[in-house]
């Protein structure tokens, strides 16, 4: 396999990973990143933590579902991560359902 041939399979992979995410993260309420995941998932605690004067941070997550384009399954039930880098956690705005029935696009 050619540089440029596995260039162009990654590249396939991303996209796949991208519409993938653009599929399902409507299911989710937070994001969380760290220094090398991205995660999406509905239960999220972020835990500081010291030891020895050290602190790191333990984030716990359930039925998350992990960015990562080498993994063939990335539907998570539990995740556990510990960490001394930064952690960022953003809740996901939710669009208000229209149970009207109007077209929103006013057709």
């Amino acid at each position: 396999m050619s540089a440029e041939d596995l260039e162009k399979y990654e590249t396939e992979m991303e996209l796949q990973l991208y519409r993938e995410y653009k599929d399902i993260v409507g299911q989710f309420s937070y994001v969380v990143e760290t220094e090398r995941r991205f995660y999406l998932t509905n239960d999220v605690q972020l835990t500081p933590r010291n030891a020895d004067g050290e602190v790191y941070f333990e984030v716990t997550m359930r039925d998350a579902w992990v960015w990562d384009m080498y993994r063939p399954a990335r539907f998570v039930k539990n995740v556990r991560v510990v960490t001394f880098k930064d952690v960022n956690i953003e809740e996901l705005e939710k669009p208000d359902l229209d149970l009207s029935g109007k077209d929103p696009f006013g057709a």
